[in-house]
């Protein structure tokens, strides 16, 4: 089969292991679906297919509708993620059903209809799939769809296009009612393939898996070739050219300078994390004449802004515009942030109900930038890519739709009734409350290996991003390897960084603002040891020490406090000193000391950045040998020529000489890093904790 603008997926022979269950069928079909996002989008759309099965308290045969349940995605879906029902139990609500007024309280009723007691909870969707009888249905939300459906003319295009083929049902908020109206279309209009929706998507179906597969495909298809030739025919699109995209480069430099004060004017409700792109299909809509016309309309399908919020906001910034103020640029912004707010107020207050829930968020979700690019901030950094990608969506729907009519928005009372919609509320509260580290973004140098490695693992387990980097390539692409394994793309980004070498590090930060827009927690661990004794110490020797620990540790925290202060909501410097700051030993000069220096640079920063909320806190290590990059060279050696014992007799000999006999691992100080970021210890600052089994000469007081 040979499409332009769909890709066809369908594996005969793996089709055809799984032919005789339906239910494998609607999984494999959903699957496909889901792989192309110009079908249908992350999360969006949902899929049947109804079978004849035994009922388990009659044994006699009934028809049971297996449907993506709530909150699923076609892409990652599974058996666990559906709902099964009794088509017969579901079409006879409509003798309670009471109308539209009150279409919610269908909703628990679909529960009284469970065929499969371990299937997902039924969607809202389920009766726009039970009332059609066909064996397999999709519906989705392919933007070349959508764009005839926001026109202006998308009922009388979809008439003349499918020549009477393809139903249409206008605007409707998804409910039992909509079901109702696809019979009524469907009743109506015998031997149609599909419905379009008006403002929201396609119902497209077959008599089997695959034939309902080919349907959709063909449709969107048909669609999309439409929306090509009618775009080729409309030069320019949105309007033409307004201003020039900036050089790649250019964008990038100019993004990574304002993102963390993006994430912190987002940030006055709950910490954001950001995400860029400077996608072409952005740049031609953001860089258009048409774009102050319309961006103000907000998108049309529920999908979309459920997750971009009812608009954007377009920033007042000139594309080469000097950031390098951030208190002139935050300044120049704040007016815009303000009075977003207050139309997302007045959005609220004029469509809101008598029941509807408070008022959540009000800040932005897109933020776009004329001639470089758009920002997204959400809760955490898959919700903030997803609504980048949404926006996209409706950017294609936006163009289409003008290339062949006009194209219109959905009205804010509806857009309003799904945003603030009871059942919606219900979904957000069953959500898994946040973790303590969610919404944090967190750079641990040497996070390649051994205690970085471990810090930063403990962060992303409890909910941070996290930008994993090391001075050594090898070292730092195993570590990715390893996190790939654990956390998904949307927890971790790599860096090289040697903390040496400043451009290395301004690199670093500039990639943790463009990836997840800012920095709120810095981890000095990259570190070096050498134990000789004082003659044996060379000057080179010393000057190495004091640049990776004294000078790194200076330079990062410098980088970090340039990000934290433009974002303006506080943050937390974690110094990995060592016992060895506060005891004295043989063979040590240059590193006791140069820990020394790390240890009273921490005081310091902490006395200087208390006015910003900026914590300074260290953690004070003691012989920890595990996956230890130190360990395993000279270091050891050194320690154990000193102590007249063997390398391998090196943990046990520590452990001994400890209050509690402990051999400490990079796990142990992971949780004492995570005990200072994770929220119960917000008021402490200027502090020592002590990660060393106990030894005495190292208490601090």
């Amino acid at each position: 089969m040979n499409y332009k603008h769909v890709s066809y997926l369908w594996n005969e022979s793996e089709a055809k292991k799984i032919e005789h269950d339906e239910v494998a069928l609607l999984i494999y079909r959903s699957n496909l679906l889901g792989a192309d996002l110009r079908l249908t989008n992350y999360g969006g759309g949902n899929t049947s297919c109804k079978v004849i099965s035994k009922d388990p308290l009659t044994g006699t045969e009934t028809e049971v509708m297996w449907i993506k349940g709530s909150g699923g995605d076609l892409g990652t879906l599974k058996k666990s993620g559906l709902a099964a029902l009794y088509v017969d139990r579901l079409r006879s609500l409509t003798n309670v059903y009471r109308g539209i007024a009150h279409e919610d309280e269908m909703v628990e009723l679909f529960n009284h209809c469970i065929f499969d007691l371990s299937s997902k909870a039924p969607s809202i969707d389920t009766p726009l799939h039970g009332f059609l009888p066909f064996k397999h249905i999709d519906h989705l939300h392919p933007d070349a769809a959508i764009a005839i459906a926001a026109s202006k003319d998308g009922e009388k295009i979809t008439k003349e296009l499918f020549k009477g083929t393809i139903g249409w049902v206008g605007w409707q908020k998804p409910g039992f009612d909509l079901g109702l109206q696809l019979k009524n279309c469907l009743d109506e209009n015998p031997g149609i393939r599909g419905i379009m929706l008006g403002s929201h998507g396609l119902f497209t179906w077959g008599d089997t898996a695959y034939e309902s597969y080919i349907n959709t495909l063909e449709v969107i298809e048909q669609c999309a070739e439409y929306l090509e030739s009618n775009i080729a025919k409309k030069s320019p699109v949105f309007g033409g050219a307004k201003i020039s995209a900036e050089s790649p480069e250019k964008r990038k430099e100019q993004a990574a300078i304002l993102a963390p004060v993006l994430r912190g004017l987002c940030s006055t409700h709950t910490r954001m994390i950001g995400h860029f792109t400077d996608d072409a299909r952005v740049l031609e809509f953001i860089n258009s004449n048409d774009l102050n016309r319309l961006a103000p309309l907000g998108t049309s399908c529920p999908d979309h802004f459920l997750r971009t919020k009812i608009s954007p906001l377009v920033l007042p910034l000139q594309p080469l515009e000097d950031l390098n103020d951030a208190n002139a640029v935050k300044a120049k912004l704040e007016n815009s942030f303000s009075a977003y707010r207050e139309m997302y107020a007045e959005y609220y207050n004029t469509c809101k109900h008598p029941n509807s829930p408070a008022i959540r968020n009000a800040n932005p979700v897109v933020l776009l930038y004329p001639g470089i690019g758009m920002f997204t901030f959400a809760k955490d950094k898959q919700t903030a890519r997803v609504a980048s990608e949404f926006y996209i969506n409706a950017i294609n729907v936006m163009k289409g739709a003008e290339a062949i009519s006009t194209y219109t928005s959905l009205p804010r009372q509806e857009a309003f009734n799904i945003e603030y919609w009871l059942l919606e509320e219900a979904k957000l509260q069953r959500m898994p409350k946040p973790k303590a580290l969610t919404g944090k973004i967190a750079l641990v140098t040497g996070s390649a290996g051994g205690i970085g490695k471990a810090i930063a693992k403990k962060f992303a387990e409890e909910g941070a991003c996290v930008i994993l980097n090391d001075n050594d390539e090898g070292r730092l692409a195993a570590g990715a390897i390893e996190f790939e394994a654990k956390f998904s793309k949307d927890t971790f980004t790599t860096a090289v960084i040697d903390v040496t070498k400043k451009d290395t590090i301004d690199k670093a930060f500039a990639h943790a603002a463009l990836y997840f827009g800012g920095i709120d927690i810095v981890v000095n661990n990259a570190g070096i040891s050498i134990s000789k004794p004082l003659e044996e110490h060379s000057e080179q020797d010393w000057d190495l020490l004091y640049d990776i620990l004294v000078k790194g540790q200076f330079l990062i925290t410098q980088a970090g406090v340039k990000t934290m202060r433009k974002q303006g909501v506080g943050g937390d410097v974690i110094n990995i000193v060592s016992k060895n700051a506060l005891v004295s030993g043989p063979n040590n000069a240059g590193y006791g000391s140069a820990k020394a220096a790390q240890l009273h640079l921490s005081r310091l920063n902490a006395a200087e950045l208390g006015g910003d909320k900026i914590r300074v806190n260290t953690v004070n290590p003691d012989a920890v040998i595990s996956d230890s990059k130190i360990w395993a060279g000279a270091w050891a050696e050194g320690r154990a020529k000193a102590y007249g014992i063997t390398v391998e007799e090196l943990p046990s000999f520590y452990a001994k000489r400890t209050l509690l006999n402990e051999i400490i691992l990079p796990d142990d100080i992971a949780n004492a890093c995570f005990a200072l970021t994770g929220g119960l210890l917000n008021k402490s600052t200027g502090n020592v904790i002590n990660v060393d089994g106990g030894v005495a000469a190292g208490f601090v007081r």
